[in-house]
């Protein structure tokens, strides 16, 4: 990937909410550009090194990142009322609620492996009760 793709990425307004003094824009492009470039990657920080691990795991887990993105793809929220509900790709937190948007960890999302009912949960929780209760 170019870096000026990466950078498209870590300038997002969705990752830009989840920022904080040890994790950052550039964590999201370093982290990504070793990914990409196959380099072995040291993170600085908990966040950077959890951001590193949880995409590589992903990445050598295809057939998984898939149980939880076609879900995902189909769920409705319309019903929630208002407030923005948006998914990305994260590091150590759950979520980050600010204003009328909850930024849900990606990775914190398991899918159903053993019953295959598509269904998806966070915390032992179906994951439109628990966007619902943390929408609040």
């Amino acid at each position: 990937m170019g870096e000026q793709y990466l950078a498209s990425i870590s300038e997002n307004d969705g990752m830009k909410a989840t920022y904080s003094e040890d994790f950052d824009a550039e964590s999201v492009r370093k982290v990504l550009s070793a990914i990409s470039n196959r380099e072995p990657f040291k993170g600085r920080t908990k966040n950077e090194g959890r951001f590193w691990n949880n995409n590589m795991w992903m990445l050598e887990d295809m057939d998984y990142m898939n149980m939880v993105i076609d879900p995902l793809k189909k769920l409705s929220l319309e019903d929630l009322g208002d407030g923005e509900v948006i998914f990305l790709p994260l590091h150590l937190d759950l979520f980050y609620k600010k204003d009328n948007y909850i930024y849900i960890n990606f990775f914190m999302i398991k899918p159903d492996l053993y019953n295959e009912t598509g269904k998806l949960t966070i915390e032992d929780t179906e994951i439109k009760e628990w966007i619902k209760k943390k929408m609040g």
